[in-house]
């Protein structure tokens, strides 16, 4: 190989590397961007609507009184916690977690005009939708509020982690989101697959349900599924006293979830150049 060669590519690796620091360089000067399709999409979802952001309050409270209705004498959860608090303590993230993969998968498709005339960084666009899932989650937390008014429940020091295990499910959001919306533009059949995966996580996640009641022998690979890690976090900072975490399932969730961030980015980076040509 020549030193015109080796020169060449060693010019390309630079240009590259170049290029990436300019990316995200952008997305930092764009981020008023993010900030506006967020609102926008908050306002459009809200439009219209009789009772508005207490949407955000009605959909998580009748899942756990329906989840406290039909299971609460079945679940036998090891705690002093009262079971709604228990349950809806595992609600805020899975609710998080299915609504910005919900959001996340379409929203390049329903963003296709301003992605295929303007340029901007296209990873704005899914993150918008997690910010908005978390505005969700952070109005739904009345709820948690309320309901340890009502029984009277006070947290330990465990508490001051929560924003620790909030960082972790932004994080499995954000990477699982970033998938499906990729995904979603190649392949329009993830439209379909999305609505079924946050219909059977729900119950495969220890929403209703400890994941000290799965076998000891099968901890490990029950905690495959990252919200498993994700649940039993937020269970341990929220309730105290006899709430565990499975540290060796929780480290492997731990994994998996940075596994998804870190390959979400990297694969929505990879195909983001197609975007405006397939969309």
């Amino acid at each position: 190989m020549s030193s015109q060669d080796i020169a060449s590519k060693q010019e390309l690796v630079l240009e590259a590397g170049k290029v990436e620091r300019q990316y995200w360089q952008d997305l930092w000067r764009y981020r008023e961007l993010l900030y506006f399709l967020a609102w926008r999409d908050i306002l459009v979802r809200y439009k219209q609507t009789v009772v508005g952001l207490a949407w955000a309050l009605i959909r998580p409270f009748l899942t756990m009184v329906v989840f406290t209705v039909v299971f609460g004498n079945l679940a036998k959860l090891p705690s002093s916690a009262p079971y709604p608090i228990l349950v809806f303590a595992a609600m805020l993230p899975w609710q998080f977690f299915a609504n910005s993969l919900s959001d996340c998968s379409n929203s390049l498709i329903g963003n296709a005009n301003l992605i295929s005339k303007v340029y901007f960084p296209r990873l704005i666009v899914p993150l918008s939708s997690v910010i908005v899932s978390f505005v969700d989650f952070m109005i739904s937390g009345i709820i948690l509020l309320a309901l340890m008014a009502w029984y009277n429940f006070v947290p330990d020091w465990r508490i001051l982690t929560l924003p620790l295990f909030i960082a972790i499910a932004f994080a499995a959001s954000s990477g699982v989101g970033l998938w499906f919306a990729a995904l979603n533009v190649e392949y329009r059949d993830f439209r379909y697959i999305v609505p079924f995966i946050v219909q059977f996580g729900l119950y495969i996640s220890p929403v209703g349900f400890s994941s000290n009641l799965v076998p000891e022998k099968w901890r490990l690979l029950y905690s495959l599924n990252p919200m498993v890690g994700v649940i039993d976090g937020f269970r341990w900072a929220i309730l105290g006293g006899d709430a565990k975490i499975y540290w060796p399932g929780f480290t492997l969730s731990l994994a998996l979830v940075l596994l998804l961030l870190l390959s979400g980015i990297w694969y929505f980076r990879k195909v983001e150049r197609t975007f405006a040509d397939v969309i």
